[in-house]
């Protein structure tokens, strides 16, 4: 079975979240089930790509609403990159160093998603399913069922994961001229509540639509950023696929992010390694428990509530450590930044994103905090069990599915708010977990075995490609 994955992200050649490891990772892990998978994606000036050589395989042209582009289709060769990578260029519109925050967003998504239909209908590739990834791509299904261009593709079935429904790509009916031409009559098909709305168009259209964790699709039939009714409507074609990790590169044995390699059987005397290492790095005691964030630092992950959780937790208790690495918006930022001065013993931050330091955080941390209000899977939960890090969580979405209390005999720590107070309490619990160091290493020895790779996921998927 041939599979074609479309994304604007993809791991390792662009990474903003969460959709860039589960795109580099499912088509990988499907080659073992006889999946023969693609992944195609923009193609960016960035540092991964600078003076990577690519092989051109087709030139073309496009046109948005009397503008001629032309772009150029590129297979990328990596021995880090099991599946067959290629990359979209369009001179003027897709050729950015950044994967998003320009102006003329709508024009690089829907140039984007008709370079490749136009490509995949010249070239003799014939794939099964079209898998299309979030609102970016996803106005593909309405391309092929209803735009004259792409009648010879059709017969081919699509498949829409939602990875957050929180961002849904919507545009103005003035720039309907920028899509292929269709028959008016079907224009219903892309609008909701009076815009043209390419995720609510994906729902209509795709053959099968699934979410990233089954938790995440039973939260969007109550709150669906407005898609509640076309999601109630549309239930029959829904289903909930819990995401995975790549355990290949989440891997304390062999990452090369790490001061010392470790497994389940030297988990102490590894992690004590790596938390003296981050600790001599920032400025931190050892001996006091180590927390870690590591997101962005926006609402939906409750970064706005992280400084005064730190400010009441650290004006009234020393005996912690904390540290945040991310970015987002700027007052969170200030507000994280000020705090250095005010806690500088026992609090610090990384304004940013480092990629191996994320993983010395996983390894040296001794609980990970995720308040998050909205997260439709999450992984970082999952690379702290990996890492033998206690993950802290609110219950919400995928978070609910991977993360038990340890009140209810399981092996985490989790509350219902996104509230100063509910984190607070939550560190507390955990520092008094800490001090009972015998239950402590109990737990990092049991969250390290937990099984959270795509073995089971990909199956999932590929069951979810038989069916259609």
């Amino acid at each position: 079975m041939k599979i074609l994955h479309t994304s604007f992200e993809c791991h390792p050649v662009a990474k903003v979240g969460g959709l860039a490891d589960v795109v580099g990772a499912l088509p990988k892990y499907q080659s073992n089930f006889d999946i023969d998978s693609f992944v195609v994606m923009p193609f960016y000036k960035n540092t991964y790509l600078k003076k990577k050589k690519l092989q051109e395989v087709y030139k073309g042209t496009i046109d948005l609403n009397g503008n001629t582009y032309e772009y150029v289709v590129s297979k990328f060769e990596s021995k880090n990159i099991s599946y067959k990578l290629f990359l979209i260029q369009i001179v003027g519109l897709l050729d950015t160093e950044n994967v998003y925050g320009y102006t003329n967003e709508t024009h690089r998504y829907i140039g984007f998603q008709k370079a490749l239909l136009d490509w995949i209908q010249q070239s003799d590739l014939n794939f099964d399913v079209i898998h299309c990834h979030d609102h970016h791509t996803s106005l593909i299904p309405f391309f092929i069922n209803h735009c004259s261009d792409y009648k010879y593709l059709q017969n081919i079935p699509t498949v829409l994961t939602i990875h957050n429904a929180q961002y849904q790509g919507q545009f103005s009916h003035e720039n309907l001229d920028l899509l292929p031409e269709f028959d008016f009559t079907n224009v219903g098909l892309l609008d909701w509540y009076g815009s043209v709305n390419p995720l609510a168009a994906g729902i209509k259209c795709a053959t099968k639509v699934n979410t990233v964790s089954p938790s995440y699709m039973e939260e969007l039939k109550e709150s669906a950023c407005g898609l509640e009714g076309l999601l109630s409507s549309e239930s029959q074609k829904f289903s909930g696929i819990l995401n995975g990790i790549d355990t290949s590169v989440w891997n304390p044995e062999t990452d090369n992010s790490l001061s010392k390699n470790y497994k389940v059987g030297n988990v102490i005397s590894g992690k004590k390694a790596n938390k003296l290492a981050l600790c001599k790095e920032y400025g931190f005691n050892p001996d006091l428990p180590l927390f870690g964030f590591i997101g962005r630092l926006v609402y939906e992950k409750s970064a706005d509530l992280l400084a005064d959780v730190i400010r009441e937790v650290l004006s009234n208790n020393k005996e912690l450590n904390i540290f945040i690495l991310g970015s987002g918006n700027e007052e969170i930022e200030k507000d994280i930044e000020q705090l250095k001065e005010e806690f500088p013993e026992n609090f610090n931050a990384y304004i940013g994103y480092d990629e191996a330091l994320s993983h010395l955080i996983y390894a040296g941390a001794d609980f990970l905090l995720m308040p998050s209000r909205v997260e439709p899977c999450g992984l970082n939960q999952m690379y702290s069990l990996r890492y033998g890090t206690v993950p802290i969580v609110r219950r919400t979405g995928g978070l609910r599915d991977t993360v038990i209390d340890i009140g209810d005999g399981g092996f985490g720590i989790c509350h219902d708010q996104a509230s100063v107070w509910d984190i607070c309490y939550s560190i507390g619990r955990a520092i008094e977990l800490f001090k009972d160091q015998k239950s402590f290493r109990k737990i990092q020895k049991q969250i390290m075995k937990i099984d959270n790779s795509w073995d089971k996921s990909a199956k999932e998927y590929v069951d979810l490609y038989k069916s259609i």
